[in-house]
């Protein structure tokens, strides 16, 4: 559906963006991930049009649009700040791409009317001013803006980053559901590791106008293809020499040349030990309770772990207890050391 070619982007002296290659498939929920000054939203704006490649080539259902203008590029775009018009109706916002496309006015409502519908907009709001909107449903005011022209592509960059907390979850599970009904394809723009995992179909990890590794949520986060992304998505604990000697000498074989890491939820407390498996004597340092689930700091072998155990209301270890953790080698993700690590 979607491919860019070896794509490099340049201002001035500045490369912003490294050879691209990436290839979105029609329907697709892909998400590009990474922190601030990454070159995700370049890239986002390199599709769009706004921003045209030093290098390289944008491929939409095979048809080259690198130089097409961005009014016909057929790409419906949701920006941060919404970018809607605050003295005009929510109804002219979404009719305003209808009406410069010059549809003409009967079919324009029935577009407007029905596109609100489906983005949960009543015919009440559609007469309101974007102004006397919340947060949220101004960004629904966004997304049917983008979508009532029915384009092939729609593109977002952080759509939810200016809501509330709990407002931000609601919203990306509807967003998620609108994606599905509609089958169009998205690229959604994100800084957001737990957004990322839950909206994506596949994720592009961005570091430094380069591409970390592009897969799966599940294979972003348990198969991590370098350590920056290892240490960029979710929590992690990183393995010192004193306790990879400890479980080497208890019959593991972990590389002590290498950057050795877990995820918490691979650790667990007061457990027996299966088959290939490690036990830890450790004592409980602090907890974090989160009502789902605990995690604990635990010190064994000469640092502390952060171990994420599920929360049953009936065990519950305080701090000072003496605990053992059991490890599995076989969960340990391992990188070269001369790899980049992100904090």
């Amino acid at each position: 559906m979607i491919r860019l070619n070896n794509i490099f982007v340049k201002f001035g002296d500045f490369t912003a963006l490294h050879d691209i290659n990436v290839h979105v498939k029609e329907g697709e929920f892909f998400t590009f991930l990474g922190p601030s000054g990454c070159g995700k939203t370049t890239t986002l704006r390199t599709i769009t049009g706004f921003i045209e490649p030093a290098e390289g080539t944008v491929v939409v259902k095979d048809r080259d649009i690198t130089h097409v203008p961005i009014e016909d590029r057929n790409i419906g775009i949701v920006f941060q700040s919404y970018a809607l018009f605050p003295t005009m109706t929510v109804y002219d916002n979404i009719a305003f791409g209808l009406k410069i496309k010059k549809f003409k006015k009967p079919e324009i409502d029935q577009k407007v009317r029905e596109i609100a519908k489906k983005v949960d907009l009543s015919d009440e709001q559609l007469e309101k001013a974007v102004s006397e909107l919340s947060g949220g449903q101004q960004q629904r005011v966004a997304i049917a803006r983008a979508l009532v022209t029915s384009p092939a592509i729609i593109c977002m960059d952080e759509p939810l980053s200016n809501l509330d907390a709990k407002l931000r979850v609601q919203l990306r599970n509807e967003l998620k559901k609108m994606q599905k009904d509609f089958g169009i394809t998205t690229i959604y723009v994100t800084h957001d590791q737990e957004e990322a995992l839950t909206l994506s179909d596949r994720i592009a990890v961005f570091n430094k106008g380069y591409i970390e590794q592009i897969g799966t949520p599940n294979e972003i986060y348990n198969h991590s293809k370098t350590e920056f992304v290892c240490n960029f998505i979710g929590d992690i604990n990183r393995l010192e020499d004193g306790l990879i000697r400890f479980m080497n000498e208890n019959g593991a074989n972990v590389s002590e040349d290498m950057n050795n890491y877990i995820r918490l939820e691979r650790l667990h407390v007061n457990t027996d030990a299966g088959e290939g498996q490690i036990s830890l004597q450790g004592t409980v340092e602090s907890r974090e309770y989160y009502g789902l689930y605990i995690k604990y700091y635990i010190r064994t072998c000469g640092q502390i772990i952060k171990v994420i155990e599920k929360n049953d209301g009936v065990r519950i270890y305080e701090e000072g207890q003496e605990v053992t953790v059991t490890i599995d080698p076989a969960d340990i993700m391992a990188y070269p050391s001369s790899d980049e690590a992100a904090v």
